[in-house]
């Protein structure tokens, strides 16, 4: 498991990792490990020596990689979708997303306390569901991994195909 200070460098770390093709997830630290951040990435122990290296090269801050013998939580991925006739909210833990169905164009932002939700909603607000980018790539907290949850669900449903 690679600790880290702050959700933000666990985010980017998830993501350098995954593109450079290791199998490896966002988890909830056991509380004893937690150091500063509620966020871990869980990784395969046996790649630890080539994670360290990509880490270090690119510069990325983490705490340390420690192994661990108990189970790691997963995040929590509770959705709830929710149907107002024309337009359809999507909550992923206490953010949600409301998108016009027919358009597919994000009519409201909301949730959270995380300093990067104002940035969020502006970039969100008046524009189509699959031509906004992902909130997980251009925020940096928990708020922001939950939006991405719930934004993720709002592609499934693919809102607005009609029109396209």
């Amino acid at each position: 498991m690679v600790l880290f200070t702050d959700v933000q460098h666990a985010m980017v770390t998830e993501k350098a990792l995954k593109s450079a093709g290791y199998l490896v997830r966002l988890v909830a630290p056991p509380p004893e490990l937690r150091k500063g951040c509620d966020l871990a990435v869980e990784i395969n122990l046996v790649e630890k020596p080539g994670i360290e290296r990509l880490l270090n090269d690119r510069g990325l801050a983490y705490i340390g990689i420690d192994p661990i013998k108990i189970a790691t939580a997963p995040l929590l991925s509770v959705v709830k979708v929710t149907d107002f006739g024309d337009w359809i909210m999507v909550k992923a833990g206490n953010m949600k997303i409301t998108c016009e169905k027919a358009s597919g164009v994000i009519v409201n932002v909301s949730g959270g306390g995380c300093p990067d939700i104002p940035y969020l909603h502006a970039e969100l607000i008046d524009r189509r569901i699959s031509e906004v980018p992902r909130p997980k790539d251009i925020g940096f907290t928990l708020c922001a991994l939950n939006l991405d949850r719930a934004f993720d669900e709002c592609l499934t449903l693919r809102l607005g195909e009609d029109e396209a």
